[in-house]
């Protein structure tokens, strides 16, 4: 069966992208993954309006990528943070393959901005795409989709 036979809103990388395709849940994505979990610091660190970052913020959680963890301070109203479920911390792989993808294209003339390091030995981390055999992936590598159990016709 040809790929442009297929139904492509069954694809997984279609469902993907509605649940993570905006460039505000990207960053919200990344700074949960940076360690700021906070309403008030998400907002004030992303620069977006609150309404904007609520709905962001209410789609992960009802997507299963994020889970609303109440915490209250001595003296305080009890509040929320935003922590992210297994399934939000799978996707760290597409995040740090963005920023690389970024840092290499992207990058302004001082260079990237930011690396993500291996905490236990301080190098830095990298996405690497392996087949199930273990061979590397490279960028000229030739690859092939082929249909899945869940494919079907288009039309």
């Amino acid at each position: 069966m040809d790929w442009k036979e297929l139904d492509s809103t069954r694809c997984s990388v279609a469902r993907t992208a509605t649940v993570v395709g905006d460039s505000w849940t990207v960053l919200v994505l990344r700074d949960l993954f940076n360690g700021i979990h906070r309403f008030d610091e998400l907002a004030t660190h992303l620069g977006v309006a609150r309404n904007v970052l609520t709905r962001r913020l209410t789609s992960l959680i009802d997507e299963g990528i994020v889970d609303r963890v109440p915490y209250q301070e001595p003296g305080r109203r009890e509040r929320h943070e935003y922590r992210l479920t297994r399934a939000g911390r799978e996707l760290r792989p597409v995040i740090v393959a963005m920023l690389e993808w970024g840092d290499a294209h992207r990058a302004g003339p001082d260079g990237p901005p930011m690396r993500v390091e291996h905490r236990e030995c301080g190098t830095p981390v990298h996405v690497e795409l392996r087949c199930a055999e273990g061979h590397l992936i490279e960028d000229t590598t030739r690859l092939r989709s082929v249909p899945g159990p869940g494919a079907r016709r288009a039309g």
